[in-house]
């Protein structure tokens, strides 16, 4: 913890509060269907051309179930499309390599990770992907799903500001209006940066090189069918010369733009941000990191703005910053301090834990971006989370198990934290024995029980996912560790899956038949089974009239709010996980401090 990382943090956090007004003014009009900006004379064309192509009237807007439903069908229609190029990927130009296809398992658990926007990937994408699928199947998912996430929460915003309205919006207006003129004008400029950074963006074929100095490295032998060949022993083991090396070509950059812009995550490459060909200098990877943060937020001055509060969306900006700056602190000192029994082997304690982390990169620039990265929905990772110490493991995981909330990811944050801003509110009626109100509404049974129903399905799934894993002979054959570090590498999968977070504690061998299968129907639920009840809610708070402030109205700006919403997001998710990180990273940390690892 030294002069220049403190400085780098300080810069960040000044970097984000300069951003969050200026861009949350530019996405309060993009969610404006009849609001200006200055792209209007390039893109209001192409608006109104795919609004004549779809068929639809910009003008009419749609209940909360008609919305909901068209955001559902829209969300199945692309996820079949993605499927199928994935299962005809040899069939398909644009595949210098010659990579088949993929499995009808891995296949289905890739469609529903991008169209939920998680972007969980149980393949390494180098190996995997051929040029067609990663531009089309994947970057098309990408912005999309990034768009539909913004949408929800626009959505959602319009239900709290609006008054006896039936109506919270049009949902092809807002996808087309956020893909237009929010999502693509910014990555094609990011692309740009990023190129001139040294990510690579081409279509060549793969490289190959001849190594320096020759590797022989031990390996399975196969046989003529490539079976592994096994004998009493075990599996027959032998010896390969290795003189070349395989070089990744591609379009990366036009894909880390929006991996990152629309916290997605997914990697082209199997190491993700770590790989010099997608996070080549700091200033990429400080760039990256903000690109995370932006549009979520944006989103809370969206919000202050459309409710006519401002000081309440900077309440929300703050509980979600205070939350960002305690989980860097916390990984950081954690990762600062390192193994002590790597200590006692001679490894020097200034160092810290500098395993699966990239040496350009570092200690601080590793725990900030896990933080960031685990904060919002995005999944990017230029460490490997399995490698971190418990403590500094624990962080990210309990980021997502929080909903991701603090900032979060595009529009999934903001519709998630106002989940815990109903609860909240809904605590401070009981505590002075009225009728909760938020913005001037009535806080009624109804609006409870959804908003309740959206955080225990999240609880349930990852609960109930992980119980299965690790009493199964298939959840446990995945694991790379045994023990508690065993069981949080399954805890963490399930979570990063219900929490469309996307990185996982890559011990895992999860491309196998049941662990995708599980894992897309946990994306699934954990997208899904979240959107539909808040759009319930966001239909009832528009159909409510507005009561006048009075002496008991429960203030939603300012310390006292700040602190019931920060208190409310730990207690919920404190009381709902702890049992179950009590039984992974915690115990872990105090094995550690034993001499055990696992």
């Amino acid at each position: 913890m030294n002069a220049h990382q403190w400085l780098e943090l300080a810069l960040f956090i000044g970097a984000l509060v300069v951003i969050t007004k200026p861009l949350g003014l530019y996405i309060n009009r993009v969610l404006n269907p009849n609001g200006r900006t200055w792209l209007d004379p390039i893109l209001r064309p192409l608006e109104r051309l795919t609004y004549f192509v779809l068929r639809v009237d910009p003008a009419k807007e749609q209940t909360w179930k008609q919305y909901t439903f068209a955001l559902l069908v829209f969300s199945a229609v692309t996820c079949l499309f993605t499927y199928a190029i994935l299962r005809l990927q040899n069939h398909l130009p644009l595949n210098p390599q010659g990579f088949p296809a993929l499995s009808p398992h891995l296949a289905f658990n890739t469609a529903i990770s991008f169209v939920t926007n998680t972007n969980w990937q149980s393949y390494g994408g180098e190996s995997t992907m051929s040029y067609f699928s990663q531009m089309v199947a994947l970057v098309f998912h990408n912005f999309l799903s990034a768009a539909a996430g913004i949408a929800v929460a626009a959505a959602l915003v319009r239900g709290i500001a609006r008054h006896t309205s039936e109506t919270i919006g049009n949902f092809w207006v807002d996808l087309t209006r956020i893909t237009y003129y929010l999502l693509l004008p910014i990555c094609v400029l990011y692309a740009v940066f990023l190129i001139s950074q040294g990510v690579i963006d081409n279509f060549k074929p793969y490289t190959t090189a001849t190594v320096i100095e020759p590797q022989t490295v031990s390996v399975p032998m196969t046989d003529a069918n490539g079976n592994a060949v096994t004998n009493s022993a075990g599996v027959v083991m032998t010896n390969q010369v290795i003189s070349t090396q395989t070089i990744v070509q591609g379009p990366v950059a036009s894909q880390i733009a929006i991996k990152m812009l629309g916290t997605n995550g997914g990697g082209y490459v199997n190491a993700n941000a770590a790989h010099p060909f997608e996070n080549p200098t700091p200033l990429s990877d400080f760039l990256q990191m903000l690109s995370i943060f932006a549009i979520g937020s944006a989103l809370t001055y969206h919000l202050g703005r459309e409710t006519k509060n401002q000081k309440h969306g900077w309440s929300v900006w703050t509980a979600m910053f205070i939350m960002f700056l305690a989980g860097v602190m916390v990984c950081w000192w954690a990762e600062s301090n390192g193994n002590p029994m790597h200590h006692q082997l001679g490894v020097a304690a200034a160092d810290g834990n500098m395993e699966g982390k990239e040496v350009r990169f570092g200690i601080f620039e590793s725990s900030l971006f896990a933080t960031v990265t685990t904060d919002a929905s995005c999944g990017a990772v230029n460490a490997m989370h399995d490698s971190f110490t418990p403590l500094g493991g624990l962080v990210p995981l309990f980021n997502i198990q929080t909903g991701e909330v603090i900032f979060g990811g595009v529009g999934a944050g903001l519709y998630g934290m106002l989940i815990f801003v109903i609860i909240a509110v809904f605590i401070a009626g009981l505590m002075v024995g009225r009728t909760p109100e938020y913005l001037g509404k009535k806080i009624e049974p109804y609006d409870v029980k959804v908003t309740l129903l959206a955080f225990v399905i999240l609880a349930f799934i990852i609960l109930g996912f992980t119980a299965w894993a690790s009493v199964s002979d298939w959840g446990k054959a995945g694991l790379n560790n045994q023990g508690p570090h065993g069981f949080s590498e399954m805890l963490y999968a399930f979570t990063s899956g219900a929490g469309n977070n996307g990185s996982a504690f890559a011990g895992l061998n999860a491309n196998t038949p049941q662990y995708d299968t599980t894992l897309g129907f946990d994306m699934l639920l954990g997208r899904f089974g979240m959107i539909v009840p808040l759009m319930a809610l966001a239909g009832s708070l528009a159909r409510k009239k507005i009561v006048p402030a009075s002496v008991g109205t429960f203030p939603v700006s300012g310390k006292t709010f700040t602190l019931l919403l920060i208190g409310t997001v730990l207690l919920v998710g404190a009381l709902t996980f702890l049992p179950a990180l009590a039984l992974g990273p915690i115990v872990e940390h105090f094995l550690m401090l034993q001499g055990h690892l696992f």
